[in-house]
């Protein structure tokens, strides 16, 4: 293969699987690699008539012309990216960068707090904020050691960092906000915290801060098309005003944030992704298991029932 600022735009440079169902990709986007700013994403399309989806840059590369995507499978369209892509094969599209880039400033002492594959997009900012010359504590989160990721990348963008595990199998047992909880008791009240990763540990992350008084930004990743503010299918509610991710994010003030409201319009599809997502992997011999769809379906349901 030539080397990577030889590459037409879009071509796959490098794979490989980071923790179950979560895949690294390094792509040859030259002017998105040097443009790009902490907090920013692309869109990609894998082949003509796929869909378009929307995922952070956790990394890049500008002297090589590469920027780095950290994928969870969660549907059809990630599950081929998964199974189908290969290191040279090419995505029709990668649009970018998108968004508002992160305010890096100096604030002072900042809680960097991810969950799950939030720790991917939450690393550029740790790395941006510690180079302006912030004390950053990276909060790291996951249901189980297999499924924490980045974790030597963000030891070297944080001074200092707190891990937890649901089950206790790594770190601390726990959730993020326990981390916060001891962090502050430690520490005293951190200047900021930016928090990344599934919107209910987004909203109780928020809900946290709010009662310790810690100024908090969310990155928020809901269902999205054409990434200018066009369809409105990203659209959400922060502090009693309509915002459209794809421009006026996708990072807003968390205490603003109408969590519950973006909850119910996640789920809006989720039927219809389990079912393409579910045929999917019986076409490619691979049997429908526990899923992040099946998962938000099953949350739906209990939250309906009487």
């Amino acid at each position: 293969m030539p080397p990577s600022d030889a590459l037409p735009h879009a071509v796959v440079v490098a794979k490989d699987f980071l923790a179950p169902k979560v895949t690294r990709y390094v792509i040859s986007a030259p002017d998105i690699a040097r443009r790009r700013r902490p907090g920013q994403f692309v869109i990609v399309r894998l082949h003509e008539g796929g869909e378009r989806i929307p995922l952070t840059i956790a990394d890049g590369d500008p002297a090589k012309g590469t920027i780095t995507l950290i994928v969870q499978e969660v549907g059809k369209s990630t599950a081929e990216m998964a199974h189908l892509i290969r290191a040279g094969d090419s995505f029709a599209d990668v649009v970018g960068p998108l968004g508002m880039p992160t305010h890096i400033g100096k604030f002072g002492r900042i809680l960097a707090v991810g969950g799950g594959i939030g720790v991917a997009p939450l690393h550029p900012i740790a790395q941006g904020m510690h180079k302006a010359g912030n004390h950053v504590v990276g909060i790291l989160g996951a249901r189980t050691k297999d499924l924490l990721i980045m974790e030597e990348e963000m030891r070297r963008a944080c001074d200092s960092v707190r891990i937890v595990t649901d089950d206790g199998s790594y770190g601390e047992k726990g959730l993020v906000t326990d981390a916060i909880r001891a962090e502050t008791e430690a520490s005293g009240k951190a200047d900021l915290c930016v928090a990344i990763g599934p919107l209910i540990m987004m909203r109780e992350t928020a809900k946290v801060t709010a009662m310790l008084g810690i100024k908090t930004l969310v990155s928020l990743n809901p269902v999205m098309v054409d990434g200018t503010g066009m369809c409105g299918g990203c659209r959400v509610t922060v502090n009693g005003e309509s915002k459209f991710v794809c421009v006026d994010g996708p990072e807003f003030d968390g205490h603003g944030v109408d969590f519950d409201e973006l909850l119910r319009r996640q789920r809006f599809y989720v039927p219809q992704e389990r079912s393409t997502y579910e045929t999917f992997l019986r076409e490619h011999d691979h049997e429908p298991k526990d899923c992040k769809l099946r998962r938000m379906e099953a949350a739906a349901t209990d939250k309906d029932s009487p």
